[in-house]
């Protein structure tokens, strides 16, 4: 999973599934669009005028719950080292 923020077109992506995917768009209001792949997998979902959206306290911070910090350390790319 990989969350990306452009502040420039205000504009938050969270991409499910790595890799390109033919995608239709379904929208599910002017702000918020979800990409589904084939089989109707959901591969992202995209948020327009996220500073909107998320209100005056902006994009929230990312918190994990209930995920092992093996499987928490893959999803976030970060290595464990053996020191």
């Amino acid at each position: 999973m990989k969350i990306s923020y452009d502040p420039e077109t205000d504009a938050l992506y969270i991409r499910l599934l790595e890799g390109h995917h033919e995608c239709r768009n379904v929208r599910l209001n002017d702000e918020v669009a979800l990409n589904i792949g084939p089989n109707e997998t959901l591969v992202g979902i995209e948020i327009l005028d996220a500073a909107q959206v998320f209100g005056e306290n902006g994009i929230p911070p990312l918190s994990l719950e209930n995920i092992r910090l093996a499987a928490a350390l893959w999803v976030t790319g970060q290595i464990l080292s053996a020191d």
